[in-house]
């Protein structure tokens, strides 16, 4: 009896020669053989799915995230902390004591002085929670959310604080909350991304696309840069003259070639490739669906606030002309929601106000105020509330000080504040009409119940049912995690 190899032996003997002997000739020659000689991919070259969806460490609360960024520094004592004592002494200065070891980005601490705000507070909701004049909106929502004014962190510029509230770190290279969702839970979408970024914005995200990327972990976690209103998904349709048909065999063919590769190396970025690629071809088909608004209801549209007409400003670093681009987002949003993507990160920028804070920011409030009450109360009304968390927050908030920057003669602005701030939280297991925390009277210090980033973390992740602390990934040695070594679960959130 003639010997010869085991079929899988065989096969990959002949691979090898392929590959060693005729490079790139024999891999095309390879592909072709794997289809005559009946050997299935599905069998032989399989990938595991890096997207499947997977079990939470405990019940979970949440299944679904909509995190709302709004990126530079919103205002807290012009939106949700009311502080009248700071009213009082308008103009007067800041006890020594409160300087001592303070960093500020450009404010001048000899001279400044305390400034208070025009804004008049307004209590909503059975609960009474306080909101400015700026957002009615939201506010009517108070019953819906768990406002926490003692948020901290210990960066006070915009790249290194918008890095460790999106990332954990103010480190470039970690991986986005999104990222870690996506990477321990996996996704219910399959033709769509997991993870979508939404950007609104006039100036840019100033540390860019790092807010909604993998970092270490494979790319197949990375945020999906979606495009606004007229440009959402780029790039969807083949070009003239490739049929799907077409489109298909070449996606086939590539992916042949990359899990051939992926078997040598064993690259993890290989497998995020290949399924970068089937989810490309799939979202050809959805993608039209998705952004087709044709469905919607006149109500919701106009809920949304599609017909708004934009006011005149004449300077705005937010950018003008956004109004509908950040209603469409906010709507999409909850459209993506449906279609069982697992983290969509809405961006806007910049609400980094140094000068020109009253008309600005009532402007900025106006375009979010009520696309993000919407977003809210279409969710209750479509029965995902209770699984989707939306998270409203920014890396820091603005000093009681007003900002007295060399070159402005007169001071209309407020500087980096990163030792008190306000996030709003809403379903996803979280409780709403409560306030936790507090500052104290000027807003300078979390006093009551301070809550700092790695703590905000730790809790999203808890309301998904994952422990940061098991939640890891190796490299370079070590485990990392979200929230490095720190965090501690907020309770009360959710009690």
């Amino acid at each position: 009896m003639s010997w010869q190899l085991p079929p899988a032996t065989y096969l990959q003997a002949r691979r090898d020669f392929l590959m060693n002997s005729l490079g790139g000739l024999g891999a095309v020659t390879l592909a072709g053989l794997l289809d005559q000689e009946g050997t299935a991919r599905a069998d032989e070259l399989a990938v595991e799915d890096p997207l499947r969806p997977r079990l939470p460490h405990f019940a979970a609360k949440a299944k679904h995230c909509i995190y709302i960024y709004l990126e530079g520094g919103p205002s807290q004592m012009d939106l949700f902390d009311p502080k009248p004592q700071l009213n009082k002494l308008d103009g007067k200065p800041l006890p020594d004591s409160f300087l001592e070891n303070v960093q500020f980005a450009f404010l001048q601490k000899e001279s400044a002085r305390l400034m208070g705000t025009p804004r008049t507070f307004q209590k909503y909701g059975e609960c009474g929670m306080d909101f400015s004049d700026l957002v009615p909106h939201l506010a009517s929502c108070a019953d819906d959310l768990c406002m926490i004014r003692s948020m901290h962190c210990d960066q006070f510029n915009h790249v290194p604080a918008q890095l460790l509230l999106n990332c954990g770190s103010p480190i470039a290279g970690r991986p986005s909350i999104g990222s870690w969702l996506c990477y321990g839970l996996g996704s219910e979408a399959r033709d769509l991304p997991a993870y979508v970024s939404l950007v609104t914005t006039g100036r840019g995200v100033p540390g860019g696309s790092a807010s909604w990327s993998s970092g270490f972990l494979p790319s197949t976690y990375s945020g999906v840069l979606f495009g606004n209103e007229g440009n959402t998904v780029s790039n969807v349709a083949n070009p003239d003259g490739i049929s799907p048909a077409m489109q298909r065999l070449s996606i086939d063919t590539t992916n042949d070639l990359n899990r051939m590769r992926l078997g040598i190396t064993g690259d993890s970025e290989l497998a995020s490739r290949i399924h970068a690629y089937e989810l490309a071809f799939r979202l050809q088909s959805s993608a039209p669906d998705l952004v087709d608004l044709s469905g919607e209801s006149k109500a919701t549209l106009e809920m949304y606030g599609f017909d708004r007409k934009e006011p005149d400003i004449s300077s705005n670093r937010g950018g003008k002309g956004l109004f509908q681009s950040f209603s469409y987002n906010c709507l999409l949003a909850r459209r993506l929601i449906q279609r069982g993507v697992r983290v969509v990160n809405l961006i806007h920028s910049s609400w980094d106000h140094h000068s020109r804070l009253d008309p600005e920011l009532a402007h900025n409030s106006l375009m979010v105020d009520q696309p993000l009450a919407a977003l809210i109360q279409d969710l209750k009304q479509c029965g995902l509330l209770d699984e989707t968390l939306v998270v409203i927050g920014s890396e820091f908030g603005r000093t009681p000080l007003g900002e007295n920057r060399p070159g402005f003669k007169t001071v209309t602005g407020r500087d980096h504040h990163p030792y008190a701030f306000t996030i709003l939280m809403a379903g996803g297991g979280v409780k709403g009409g409560q306030t936790i925390g507090s500052s104290d009277e000027i807003g300078w210090h979390a006093v009551e119940d301070p809550v700092h980033v790695h703590d905000l973390q730790a809790t999203i992740l808890h309301l998904f049912g994952l422990d940061h602390t098991r939640l890891t990934y190796r490299v370079q040695g070590r485990d990392f995690r979200l929230t490095d070594v720190h965090g501690h679960v907020v309770e009360k959130v959710f009690s």
